[in-house]
């Protein structure tokens, strides 16, 4: 893939039956959520630099490592 290749992805739909817009809505968010797009969105809304997010990267896992060895596995 080059760099000016854009990306084809299918569309997240939802259908709006008789259960009404709430029931759609809460539907819709769901399937946002497993597909990893509102984790996406937040990630990508603000640039972090690349020194920074491997230091937030390496943070996470040492608080990953730490919880793990207080449970005791």
């Amino acid at each position: 893939m080059s760099i000016g290749e854009a990306v084809q992805c299918k569309p997240v739909e939802v259908v709006v039956g008789e259960k009404g817009l709430e029931r759609a809505v809460k539907h819709l968010k769901r399937k946002m959520a497993s597909e990893g797009i509102l984790r996406e969105l937040k990630r990508r809304r603000h640039y972090m630099k690349p020194s920074v997010r491997r230091r937030k990267k390496q943070a996470e896992a040492a608080r990953r490592r730490r919880k793990r060895d207080r449970q005791g596995f």
